[in-house]
């Protein structure tokens, strides 16, 4: 399987997901999975998904510009960091953001998020 594959697959399938239907990302966290989002943070799909649908905005559209990614550790990990912009509904100027993930394989020949970090970038 190669990584930068699953990097950018997992990457389209987030952002659409985010952007369409935010409450169908709960499927991608497990119980043990932590969101930092802006600094604060979250723990566990259903607590992570009520954070998700709860943020102050009902559309938006991620723009993006960068996806590296990375082996993770002896259980095949991987860790995957997004750049790009974020364009709220109604707002003239998008938003730089900075993601990262760590994906972690499921029996299932899948992955979950295992870790999250969500960050604004202001400049």
């Amino acid at each position: 399987m190669d990584p930068d594959s699953v990097a950018k697959a997992f990457v389209e399938h987030y952002y659409r997901t985010f952007d369409s239907n935010r409450a169908n990302l709960v499927g991608l966290y497990q119980d043990g999975s932590m969101l930092t989002f802006e600094g604060a943070k979250i723990q566990g799909a259903p607590a992570i998904a009520a954070k998700l649908t709860s943020l102050p905005f009902d559309q938006c559209a991620h723009v993006i510009s960068t996806v590296d990614c990375q082996p993770s550790g002896p259980q095949d990990g991987m860790i995957v960091f997004v750049s790009g912009q974020l364009q709220l509904a109604g707002e003239q100027h998008p938003l730089k953001f900075s993601q990262m993930f760590h994906l972690m394989p499921t029996p299932q020949r899948s992955f979950y998020v295992q870790n999250d970090i969500f960050r604004l970038n202001y400049a």
